[in-house]
């Protein structure tokens, strides 16, 4: 019995916005100023719900600032265990990096941070033509540890159209 209550319960929280429309269209109905009242705080509330999680992404970025290379292990270990979210943060920070100095990658199911020092470091190697090998093997004296990420960073660079090949 407590079951189909809580499945109840968790349908109508899901369908909470659909609720809350038709709530409004009825009240319409009977009393406009009050339908008018309830979608204006309805929409301040909506809008409040975001802020969070804006200022939530801005602090993951400072924190990201501070290391030269970052796995999202340890940055979920810093931000108590909020691995869902740390993910998804780190996955639109991914999408929408064609314009900043920093990169961010995904290797073997990891996301990878690396800072703006590295990137303009492995540049640098690229432009004086050095191959994958090379670049890894004076790279690992910063903190790179695989030549996939070389690879993903060479990948990434090339697919936001950062890396000129001059």
């Amino acid at each position: 019995m407590v079951k189909k209550y809580v499945i109840f319960l968790k349908r109508i929280w899901r369908s909470w916005f659909i609720i809350l429309v038709i709530i409004i269209i009825i009240l319409a109905f009977y009393n406009l100023i009050a339908a008018i009242i309830l979608t204006g705080i309805t929409l301040l509330l909506f809008v409040f719900s975001y802020i969070p999680s804006f200022f939530f992404k801005n602090r993951v970025v400072r924190f990201l600032k501070n290391y030269y290379r970052i796995k999202d292990d340890d940055i979920i270990k810093h931000f108590s265990n909020k691995k869902d979210k740390i993910k998804k943060v780190l996955f639109d920070l991914a999408q929408d990096q064609a314009k900043k100095d920093w990169l961010i990658v995904f290797v073997n199911n990891h996301y990878i941070y690396f800072h703006k020092d590295i990137i303009e470091k492995y540049k640098n190697l690229y432009q004086k033509g050095y191959g994958e090998k090379k670049i890894f093997d004076l790279l690992q004296k910063i903190d790179i540890e695989t030549r996939a990420e070389i690879k993903a960073i060479n990948t990434t660079l090339k697919a936001h159209n950062r890396l000129s090949e001059e």
